[in-house]
């Protein structure tokens, strides 16, 4: 774990709830994603993507960011992709090593666990259930669950509806890329940046995280210590 500086964190305080982002946070679904994009931007007529530019460019939700690819023709677009998405991602989704004993752990000291992707709600909800998590988290919140996507603030307090918890100093969003960071400092939460590479100098420009965790075990042994 390395500490990084957060605003208003206080080192040593637990939280009273932690909320993750769900692709390649908790799960690993580059290769479900990559496939998917593929079909569609080939469909399209467009020229495919690397693995490493999927990883790099795959960042914001299709509402936002689908129109800027494929035009006025994104929303047929998006029905192409989760076609595509729909048909391979529960029987290829992998959970990241140590997710489930994590989110048992931190579940059992009565945290407040929630979810809020970038991925369409019911695909994730979906994808929770099959991994036997639903159990885990009092919120799943996906795009077009909410307002206006990640990193506008909304998602953060439709996550935080059902209780009187507000964001803030309190309220860990963890994630893997630097739109995480980014909606973590915009929500006045504290952000965590959960996976194996370290922070990249510039990467998160001035919202960098304030914690780094390599992998799921090393957060949850921190809040153990908490």
């Amino acid at each position: 774990m390395e500490l990084r500086g957060g605003g208003a964190l206080v080192e040593g305080t637990r939280p009273q709830a932690l909320i993750f982002d769900w692709d390649n946070t908790l799960v690993d679904t580059w290769a479900i994603i990559h496939d998917a994009l593929n079909t569609t931007l080939e469909t399209f007529g467009k020229d495919s993507w690397s693995l490493d530019e999927t990883r790099t460019r795959v960042r914001s939700s299709m509402r936002d960011s689908f129109p800027d690819i494929f035009g006025d023709r994104w929303e047929a677009a998006g029905r192409v992709f989760y076609k595509r998405y729909g048909a391979i991602h529960i029987t290829k989704l992998k959970q990241l090593a140590g997710a489930t004993l994590m989110l048992e752990r931190i579940a059992a000291k009565g945290l407040y666990l929630a979810v809020v992707s970038n991925k369409r709600g019911d695909y994730l909800r979906s994808e929770a259930s099959h991994l036997g998590w639903s159990k885990f988290f009092d919120m799943i919140v996906g795009a077009n669950d909410a307002k206006r996507d990640k990193p506008l603030p909304e998602p953060i307090y439709l996550a935080l509806s059902k209780t009187n918890i507000q964001p803030g100093p309190e309220v860990w969003y963890v994630g893997d890329t630097d739109i995480d960071m980014h909606f973590a400092h915009r929500t006045g939460c504290v952000p965590v940046l959960m996976r194996e590479l370290a922070p990249q100098s510039a990467e998160f420009n001035d919202k960098n995280p304030a914690y780094h965790f390599s992998t799921c075990m090393a957060l949850c042994k921190y809040i153990d210590n908490l």
